[in-house]
């Protein structure tokens, strides 16, 4: 193999044979010493077929692009494959994986049925709700629900209302993000 026919993340070197050069999503921003600050790492879950969490994580990968590492969690394989086509960075289905992943999330995102036992028709497993109120990380829960529980003195807002909220005002608070956030309304994203 001829080093000008290597892709760039390659080299051959005569002495060591590959030189395998790792990189990392989110810009060369590396700094000197070499180590890549560690993203913060945030759990959007949801259920049934997933578009809460779609809006939530196009939403906030258009506010702060390879900034964060967004885990899509499902309580079923479908909420999971829609998070991922939003742009999730990785994602994982079912009761284990979101009781394991929460522990080691910094913070939380969905609709607050999440934290109910037997919501989403059943979806959210009485472990799967424990493991979410009982993690450390902040949570931000959206007041949608289709159980039949009434929140009051909660002012009832459209979905992408509710998300440029969440997005803007409370990662942004709870993750002390330095805001340089795109100026796209999510309704010229597609969303309505």
């Amino acid at each position: 193999m001829r080093a000008k026919d290597t892709p760039p993340s390659i080299r051959f070197s005569p002495l060591v044979g590959l030189d395998i050069s790792c990189h990392h999503r989110g810009g060369d921003d590396v700094p000197e010493g070499g180590r890549v600050p560690a993203r913060k790492k945030i759990c959007v879950i949801d259920g049934q077929g997933g578009g809460i969490g779609a809006t939530l994580i196009k939403y906030i990968q258009s506010r702060y692009p390879g900034q964060l590492e967004i885990l899509a969690l499902g309580t079923n394989a479908i909420a999971t494959s829609q998070m991922m086509k939003a742009g999730a960075n990785r994602g994982a289905s079912g009761e284990n994986a979101i009781i394991r992943t929460v522990s080691r999330s910094d913070l939380i995102v969905g609709p607050i049925a999440i934290t109910w036992a037997n919501a989403m028709l059943g979806e959210v497993t009485p472990r799967m709700a424990e493991a979410i109120t009982s993690s450390r990380a902040p949570k931000i829960l959206l007041p949608l629900s289709q159980e039949d529980i009434t929140l009051v003195c909660i002012a009832t807002e459209p979905l992408p209302h509710m998300v440029q909220q969440a997005v803007d005002v409370v990662i942004k608070q709870q993750l002390n993000m330095s805001g340089n956030p795109s100026d796209v309304p999510l309704k010229q994203q597609g969303k309505p």
